[in-house]
């Protein structure tokens, strides 16, 4: 087998003169992204819709080409941007006019715990990561999902939570690893029991499904007080 030209991989036709030309078109062109991101009036990633992450992928493409295509012009690109940067002003000015339109743009926050358990929603939300949303509730310092009274993943992908008192604090689904991971069908001994999937608890002395979602997944629930 012949060997690879290496030089022909990484490098071409490449000469100074375009190397620098690419270099000057590209901060051209990240000035021109970063100015069009200013204008949106957004301060941070966590602060950006999936509409607004389209818009940018939109800009990435359009910014692309006179980057690296030397046949390219800049000016065409501008004018792409000028046009995204007016679509996006119409449609957030409709968006904050009609609830509807901002919906549709935006989504709905989603309840995913009400009263120290699961709601119903996210069961049948393909969207919807357990591991994930476990992960953010341990970064809260959240021990098991009867010490939150409710939690809200808003359109941003943030999650909001409400917690109980100390005194209000139920028996719970356990979310770190050790414990939970020890979920089975099997009932061994009688006890306090969280349904792994709606995070049900119930007095069982036997296995048997959940009353609320009909699974048939148990862990022991805990009750420990949230440290803060």
């Amino acid at each position: 087998m012949d060997s690879f030209d290496w030089k022909n991989i990484f490098l071409n036709d490449l000469d100074l003169t375009i190397a620098v030309e690419i270099g000057i078109r590209t901060v051209i062109m990240f000035a021109l992204v970063l100015i069009f991101l200013r204008s949106t009036g957004k301060k941070g990633v966590r602060q950006l819709s999936i509409f607004e992450v389209a818009i940018i992928i939109a800009l990435g493409s359009a910014a692309g080409d006179p980057m690296l295509n030397g046949e390219s012009a800049i000016m065409p690109s501008v004018l792409v941007f000028l046009v995204i940067l007016l679509v996006y002003r119409i449609i957030t000015f409709f968006a904050a006019k009609y609830q509807k339109v901002e919906n549709i743009l935006e989504g709905v926050p989603m309840y995913i715990v009400e009263d120290g358990r699961f709601t119903m929603n996210e069961e049948g939300d393909a969207n919807f990561a357990k591991d994930e949303f476990f992960a953010e509730m341990r970064v809260q310092g959240i021990e098991h999902v009867g010490q939150v009274r409710t939690a809200l993943l808003e359109t941003n992908g943030q999650v909001s939570f409400l917690f109980f008192e100390d005194e209000e604090v139920k028996p719970g689904l356990p979310i770190y690893p050790k414990i939970y991971n020890k979920k089975a069908e099997a009932i061994t001994e009688p006890g306090l029991y969280a349904c792994t999937h709606c995070g049900e608890v119930l007095q069982l002395m036997h296995e048997q499904a959940c009353s609320r979602c009909n699974k048939e997944e148990w862990v022991a629930a805990i009750s420990d007080k949230r440290v803060k």
